[in-house]
């Protein structure tokens, strides 16, 4: 396996003199085109100073003390394949200032961005100041892209971020990603389930009549992942929040197939195909993620990595989808048995979980996060005495459930938090190694709900009753679309669940929920 980008993990660094190096698509594993031509806005007729080629916005990611990455794609036709440009690098540049109006410019340069990346750019930005706002932008083709603003990592004593996974563009519109762009926010989390690969069909919210059958056919090649890439980063709601705040950004099932896990797909496709298709969906994602993740060059990437706030968080941010194991008992809700509990089984995979543990036991932070996709508590349901869950979470992975909390609980670990998307639902409980038996409490798990996924929800349904009546160790539970807002200190983690009664039609108000505090020192979940 190889080994995670360790990088983004930071401890004290020293201010250098202002640097900066810009890494461009499929550069480095083609270094021949860095000497092809370069295209230019008088190059290739009806491009030159007409098409628009920021159709799908700016963005940042991964940041650092000193650095930050920033991204953009070059598609004046977003939703055709090559997304309306010509097979040629096209030079653009870059600027970073210290205000909106770039009357103090810190960094810039030139880049490339080059048909084999879609034509995607990635800078990372090396030699800013700690804690700091920047604003950056870039121009190419005779045109200028929208003003984004972005942060660096400080050592602080106040973290705002926020998190959000599950947005299946035909379940519904992004309105609470306008709510989520008027906070200031200090980086946001993204969980999973950026696209969905399904075939998109008249049943959906949104109108899917104007799209080409290209656009709406379910995702396998690269021009169909870039193309659902493309649909979704159209949207201006998505596209302002991304413009607010550096994201940091990990995937689950959806960006490749559902349920997925290694090397097995969802309908059991030969393998070696299905890891043709895992790679082209990996590329895809790197193409349109501001990450500084390592380009793919086939079906592995290195998707885990850590991002420390100082002293006062440190985020694992896991995979666990790349290294599992194929899922028990079939898939779908059964009981634990000796299928879930086989030690051989995992759903992170032995080099991953050692990472996880080793960086627990290095962490000098107040409070240590994981952020991933699935939950870890049992959401469990109890019909004629016979107890069933999920298997695709960790509760159908319960020896790497145990390996991990267990060893937290080994290491002292305090203030431990797990993160979560998947579900479509707010789930707050309390993390437990085993809920059968309810073993001591070792951290806090929140699940936020999805940004569309599943459409409107409801407040409390029939689902969540059940799974509150079979585990007492669950303390909330809501069905609404939104994300959650969270603002940490020394003293206290404190959640703000930001929910909509309805994402079918666009415009509906997003609002306040839930506030969930838990207070440094011991984990409890006060709602």
């Amino acid at each position: 396996m190889i080994a995670p980008d360790r990088s983004i993990r930071l401890g004290t660094t020293r201010r250098q003199f202002l640097t900066w190096s810009a890494l461009v698509g499929a550069a480095a594993a083609t270094p021949s085109l860095l000497g092809a031509p370069v295209a230019s806005a008088q190059g290739f007729g009806s491009l030159g100073g007409s098409a628009y080629p920021f159709t799908l916005g700016v963005a940042s990611g991964d940041p650092l003390p000193d650095a930050v990455v920033i991204w953009t794609r070059l598609a004046p036709d977003p939703l055709e394949p090559g997304g309306g440009m010509p097979a040629l690098p096209i030079s653009v540049r870059w600027e970073v200032a210290e205000d909106e109006r770039f009357a103090v410019v810190v960094a810039g340069g030139k880049a490339w961005a080059h048909p084999e990346s879609a034509h995607s750019v990635h800078v990372d930005v090396r030699g800013l100041a700690p804690r700091r706002t920047y604003f950056y932008r870039f121009h190419a083709l005779g045109h200028t892209s929208a003003v984004a603003r972005t942060t660096t990592l400080p050592a602080m004593a106040h973290l705002a971020f926020a998190w959000a996974s599950c947005q299946a563009w035909h379940d519904g519109y992004y309105t609470v990603y306008d709510d989520m762009a008027a906070q200031d926010l200090d980086v946001v989390f993204h969980l999973g389930d950026y696209i969905y690969e399904g075939e998109l069909k008249n049943t959906s919210v949104r109108d899917v009549s104007r799209l080409s059958p290209q656009v709406r056919k379910e995702t396998e090649a690269l021009d169909d992942y870039r193309l659902r890439y493309s649909l979704y980063k159209s949207d201006p709601s998505l596209q302002a929040a991304h413009a607010v705040a550096p994201w940091v950004v990990t995937m689950d099932d959806h960006e490749v197939d559902n349920n997925w896990a290694a090397s097995v797909s969802q309908d059991d496709d030969d393998p070696v195909q299905f890891l043709q298709r895992r790679a082209q969906a990996f590329r895809a994602w790197w193409e349109h993620t501001p990450t500084r993740i390592t380009a793919p060059t086939g079906p592995d990437m290195t998707i885990y990595r850590r991002i420390g706030f100082g002293d006062l968080a440190e985020f694992s941010v896991l995979d666990t989808r790349q290294y599992r194991s194929d899922q028990a008992n079939g898939d779908g809700e059964h009981e634990q048995n000796e299928q879930t509990a086989d030690p051989a089984r995992t759903i992170t995979g032995q080099a991953q979980e050692s990472w996880i543990l080793d960086g627990l036991a290095a962490s000098r932070a107040t409070w240590n996060v994981l952020a991933h996709q699935t939950v870890m508590t049992d959401l469990a349901r109890e019909n004629g005495g016979v107890r069933t869950v999920g298997m695709d979470g960790w509760s159908g992975y319960e020896a790497s459930r145990h390996r991990v909390l267990g060893g937290a609980r080994e290491r002292g670990v305090s203030n431990l938090m797990s993160i979560v998307g998947d579900i479509h639902r707010t789930v707050v409980a309390e993390l437990r190694e085993d809920y059968r038996t309810q073993s001591p409490v070792v951290g806090v798990e929140i699940a936020g709900t999805s940004i569309a996924s599943a459409k409107d929800g409801e407040d409390v349904d029939d689902a969540h009753r059940e799974f509150a009546a079979a585990n007492p160790s669950i303390k909330f539970g809501n069905k609404q679309r939104g994300y959650v807002h969270t603002v940490v200190t020394r003293e206290q983690w404190q959640s703000t669940m930001r929910v909509t009664d309805r994402v079918t039609e666009p415009g509906h108000p997003t609002t306040t929920r839930a506030m969930v505090t838990v207070p440094a020192g011991r984990p409890e979940i006060q709602v």
